[in-house]
């Protein structure tokens, strides 16, 4: 399996991240006093003034910062490392470039939808600290796609911006028998600016969602968006590459049902996955009570044996994105060794601080 190591960091480098974890741990623990979507939106606020300093940091896509770690070439796309940002974080794309400058090899935006939606009542993103976890019932809140877009197409005027994703999902309140329509709506949207596009088909906290991702549901709604991806690609110089985000609640024989539905339609590689539903033993009783999905430490055992499972039901060239519960360079080692190619971070961000993906990237 591919490893994220191979050399020692300069000294100096090391002692870089020692200092930022230290420095991490003061604005952690301000921001920890605020209610967890409130510290979300400012450290948001935090990311966007800093990607607008000049000399912001991004990394080239021929990944040559000896910093880091080395670039990778999947979907068709070189990576310059393999660790990413998961959806989730930056919904509304605010903060791309503020988020680059941390050393991700990929930034995945979204989830966003064709409307714009509030999503679920507040309160709805819960943190548990002793158990490094966060439950959302977030909703798929999302400002649509034409602010979204709006701010990819000012992104793209820019001299450097960094592999960017775009997640894609449904209004609440389209049928699921329509959903196909508002899917294609984002992805034809989308298209110009993103350098993948990731169907999201198993978010917990829309009605219904998850049922797309029966194979039947799955083959008729990506069927189509293959057809569709081939009409936006005219206006490109190369394939737009589809992904596809899948629970990690799916058994076994559902998971491979999806990887054979993923083949037939032409898919280029699969997330694994998302939040969870299901609530360990360990958790703090009152935290496990909160509805919607978990992410975090927890999450790390089911998440590792979703990509075992889809790494065996896919082909070897077939990419597996490994995202859930990675916070620490260990983590994201042991995601590589179940079967992961790229691995995204998102949870273990909050907690670690900003200096995790360097860590992780430590070689």
């Amino acid at each position: 399996m591919p490893s994220l190591r191979g050399r020692c960091l300069p000294l100096r480098a090391k002692s870089s991240m020692t200092a930022a974890s230290g420095l991490y741990a003061h604005v952690r623990r301000l921001l920890f006093l605020l209610p967890p979507e409130a510290a979300h939106h400012i450290a948001l606020l935090g990311l966007r003034a800093w990607g607008q300093f000049p000399g912001s940091g991004l990394q080239k896509p021929n990944g040559d910062d000896d910093d880091l770690g080395s670039p990778v070439r999947k979907m068709g796309l070189a990576f310059p490392n393999r660790v990413g940002l998961a959806a989730g974080l930056d919904k509304d794309a605010v903060a791309v470039r503020g988020l680059a400058r941390l050393g991700f090899g990929f930034v995945e935006v979204g989830t966003v939808t064709p409307l714009p939606q509030s999503g679920n009542p507040k309160p709805r993103l819960f943190r548990s600290v002793p158990d490094a976890a966060l439950i959302n019932r977030m909703g798929f809140n999302s400002a649509g796609l034409d602010a979204m877009t709006r701010r990819l197409a000012r992104l793209r005027k820019r001299p450097l911006r960094p592999m960017l994703g775009v997640n894609i999902g449904k209004n609440r309140d389209t049928p699921l028998d329509r959903a196909v329509d508002d899917y294609h709506a984002c992805l034809t949207a989308v298209a110009p600016f993103a350098d993948y596009v990731t169907v999201n088909l198993s978010s917990p906290n829309t009605p219904g969602l998850r049922r797309l991702q029966a194979a039947s549901s799955a083959a008729e709604l990506l069927g189509r968006l293959d057809d569709a991806r081939s009409a936006t690609e005219e206006h490109r110089d190369q394939r737009l590459p589809l992904a596809v985000k899948v629970a990690p609640d799916l058994g076994e024989q559902e998971l491979r049902e999806v990887a054979d539905v993923l083949r037939q339609t032409n898919m280029d590689a699969v997330i694994a996955g998302n939040t969870t539903l299901s609530r360990p033993m360990s958790l703090a009783s009152g935290f496990a009570r909160e509805e919607g999905g978990l992410s975090g430490a927890p999450l790390a055992p089911l998440a590792r044996q979703t990509v075992t499972t889809l790494r065996a039901s896919v082909p070897a060239n077939f990419p597996v994105i490994g995202v859930g519960g990675i916070a620490s360079p260990e983590d994201a080692e042991a995601m590589l060794d179940a079967g992961a190619d790229l691995v995204q971070i998102y949870t273990g961000l909050v907690f670690g601080g900003p200096s995790l993906v360097r860590q992780i990237m430590r070689l």
